[in-house]
């Protein structure tokens, strides 16, 4: 999770209807593994890390992101959780990239680097946001490099030395949406070159919203791992070899 969306969205997060729905969506994917040690790469606040180790048998979790004050130690569901600004090795058999390889410029480096400190066999979860035609402001005020499609995300991975076992789009539900918002700008940005002005799309929103949007998401879920046509998010689950 971006620090930055965290500032936005503070101690609501967990009740975010983006963060419910893809919280789900991992866990999905995850399936039956049961991993024990967990490296959250680009983690922010460690949503997804303190989720999985509510949600599983993981003992323990390590988080990593640059941007951290200072490092620290903390509990989850009674489990520590470890805040690093970096790390020079890692036990982890479970590694966590969620929205991470689009903000920098080499996207294989940084994937390179954490599966080369990864044991194989180890389980790797990549997001990224899908779709360059999908650009905006959202993401040049997170400072977004790209945007990806599910061929070009699992080429990235291949050429690190990942076994792909599965990728998919999510958000298929909430993508016209998205689209009819969008693409508007996009062709008024193609047409005239200007980039688009940074501006935050991650808002608070009511029970009704977050209701609404967290059941079309929820609606998706039985299918997604097979979907590999449109979403928001583009999935590779796989394996260092």
């Amino acid at each position: 999770m971006d620090l930055l969306e965290q500032d936005v969205l503070g101690d609501s997060i967990g009740a975010h209807w983006y963060y419910r729905s893809k919280r789900h969506a991992v866990l999905s994917l995850l399936g039956d593994r049961a991993p024990r040690s967990v490296l959250d790469v680009g983690a922010g606040s460690g949503f997804f890390a303190r989720e999985i180790l509510r949600a599983t048998r993981a003992e323990r979790a390590v988080c990593v992101d640059p941007n951290y004050p200072a490092d620290r130690d903390e509990q989850e569901a009674g489990k520590p959780i470890l805040f690093r600004r970096e790390i020079d090795g890692t036990d982890a058999d479970l590694l966590l990239l969620m929205d991470v390889l689009e903000h920098v410029d080499d996207d294989a480096g940084l994937l390179g680097q954490y599966l080369r400190l990864a044991r194989p066999g180890s389980t790797v979860l990549i997001s990224v946001p899908a779709f360059q035609w999908l650009w905006s402001g959202h993401d040049v005020f997170l400072g977004h490099r790209r945007r990806y499609t599910v061929r070009q995300i699992e080429a990235v991975a291949r050429d690190c030395g990942l076994d792909i076992h599965r990728s998919c789009y999510f958000f298929a539900s909430v993508f016209p949406i998205a689209a009819l918002r969008r693409l508007p700008a996009a062709i008024g940005q193609a047409w005239s070159g200007q980039s688009p002005e940074a501006r935050s799309d991650m808002r608070h929103h009511g029970p009704v919203v977050n209701t609404v949007l967290s059941g079309l998401c929820r609606a998706e879920l039985p299918v997604f791992r097979h979907n590999r046509v449109f979403g928001l998010t583009a999935f590779v689950l796989g394996q260092v070899r």
